[in-house]
């Protein structure tokens, strides 16, 4: 499988973001985006998910003619999508259940060390374990394509660390990532594109 941009564009609010944008990644290879603030790292990758439209030039998903790329992917955005209402294994579930995974998500919840606050509503929890519950949703329903906007925002070291696991593994998996970053995201092996301001 290959995600392949080609020539691709995207205006916002009538200015010009990025243009002729051309670039691949294969399965097991990560890609990281890079670039100043307003340079269009979260635009790309919401372009990507199919959350904004394409202004030019193609993007497609070789060897996968069955499904878009936004129906192959998870994105993790800057906001993590947890409802304080219901508990921390409430919220995981219904994005298995929205999603039609079939993972276990106790399982998954453990993986990211929240197995102890499962029955904890969502509002108690720091920025950094609901980031951690959105890195859980990647485990319990499985997608080939991870499309992470500031992957470790709010994380600490050792959460930081289990999330390069989880990454590494998942490229070991034959999955692709492209993730957008102003630092090191524990990848040893990344290719990067850089954006420019315009």
């Amino acid at each position: 499988m290959q995600l392949v941009a080609d020539n691709v564009a995207c205006v916002r609010g009538g200015r010009e973001v990025f243009a002729r944008l051309s670039f691949s990644v294969g399965s097991g290879q990560a890609l990281l985006v890079t670039g100043g603030n307003g340079a269009g790292k979260s635009s790309l990758l919401r372009v990507l998910a199919g959350l904004v439209r394409l202004s030019g030039g193609r993007l497609s998903l070789e060897g996968r003619a069955d499904a878009t790329i936004g129906e192959q992917s998870h994105y993790l955005g800057h906001q993590d999508p947890v409802k304080p209402a219901l508990s921390v294994g409430e919220n995981l579930r219904f994005w298995v259940d929205y999603l039609g995974g079939n993972g276990d998500p106790a399982s998954a919840l453990k993986t990211v060390g929240l197995g102890a606050v499962t029955g904890l509503p969502a509002a108690y929890l720091s920025a950094g374990q609901r980031r951690r519950l959105s890195i859980a949703r990647l485990i319990a329903v499985k997608r080939p394509i991870w499309l992470l906007d500031e992957p470790t925002s709010a994380l600490d070291v050792s959460a930081q660390a289990m999330l390069a696991k989880l990454m590494r593994a998942h490229l070991r998996g034959r999955g692709l990532i492209v993730a957008a970053s102003h630092g090191p995201i524990g990848l040893a092996a990344t290719r990067e594109l850089k954006l420019g301001h315009r």
